[in-house]
């Protein structure tokens, strides 16, 4: 089965799927490797860890594609990916799905801002009118396989122009094909309920520590109607943190051995990435 198609089972089966956010090869397999049914490939994330850059428009399509297709080969649950406002004009956009779809990814997240875009949980957001994300959500809907990539259409409305304009909008833009409404930064639980009330839709949750939006338990968005929630960055502070910590000790220490009972061993590492397997491999073919 085809990963799209795993993925609109998620989507269709009850309760709240928790899709953890990653950057990278590595991050990506610790998702898989917890048991989570699929996993997101953040844009902000990404732009951290190829440019040391926030979340500004500055990573190429070449590199996100470059990124999703090293973590294809390296996970087997179906990955959502952000491609923020689709990378350009119409026919960037009818590339990038038939790229994605050769490479089996899942689905993809497609937002409403004029380029260049801002993180959600920013301000200085601009909207593009409904009738060009209408023509960006309609280019994939209409170019995609039979039961291919899986549309997010998000729409970051709700700060710039207000609650009833993000739910009108979201409307629309499942009328135009998308799959999934991700309405970007609501500000209470009130609102989350009112989203998963008047939209027409499956809806997903963005949490985000520190932002614009309550951090809500699976309890708390299930009970709220909330069929996906994403979290972007959340391996991207802990490994920021933890790593800066380390580093610290390391300067001021001369050794890592303060740290070494926070670590995975070196055995305990090699054996999450199936280093036997790979062994094994290697000496089936080798000649020595």
């Amino acid at each position: 089965m085809r990963s799209a198609e795993r993925f609109r089972a998620l989507v269709n089966t009850p309760g709240v799927v928790q899709i953890p956010g990653c950057y990278d090869c590595i991050t990506a397999k610790m998702v898989e490797k917890s048991g989570f049914p699929a996993v997101y490939l953040t844009g902000s994330g990404i732009s951290l860890a190829l440019t040391a850059q926030p979340d500004l428009n500055t990573v190429s399509y070449l590199e996100l594609r470059q990124v999703a297709e090293n973590i294809r080969s390296a996970v087997d649950i179906p990955m959502l990916v952000d491609i923020d406002t689709g990378f350009g004009a119409p026919l960037n956009t009818y590339r990038l799905v038939k790229d994605f779809e050769r490479l089996d990814i899942a689905a993809v997240q497609l937002e409403d801002q004029m380029m260049p875009k801002k993180c959600g949980h920013e301000l200085g957001r601009v909207l593009v009118s409904e009738t060009e994300m209408v023509k960006r959500v309609r280019t994939i809907y209409e170019n995609r396989e039979e039961n291919g990539l899986v549309i997010v259409a998000r729409t970051d409305a709700r700060t710039v122009i207000g609650l009833d304009e993000a739910i009108r909008r979201g409307n629309l833009y499942l009328d135009a094909g998308a799959d999934v409404i991700f309405v970007e930064s609501p500000e209470s639980y009130n609102e989350v309920c009112r989203i998963t009330r008047e939209i027409r839709g499956p809806v997903l949750f963005n949490n985000v520590e520190g932002g614009r939006s309550p951090f809500l338990s699976c309890r708390e968005l299930d009970e709220a109607g909330v069929k996906l929630t994403i979290y972007p960055n959340a391996q991207t502070r802990v490994v920021t943190k933890k790593c800066m910590e380390l580093l610290a000790i390391l300067r001021e220490t001369g050794s890592t051995e303060m740290m070494a009972e926070q670590m995975l061993s070196h055995k305990e590492l090699w054996k999450m990435f199936d280093h036997e397997k790979w062994v094994e491999l290697e000496n089936r073919y080798i000649v020595r």
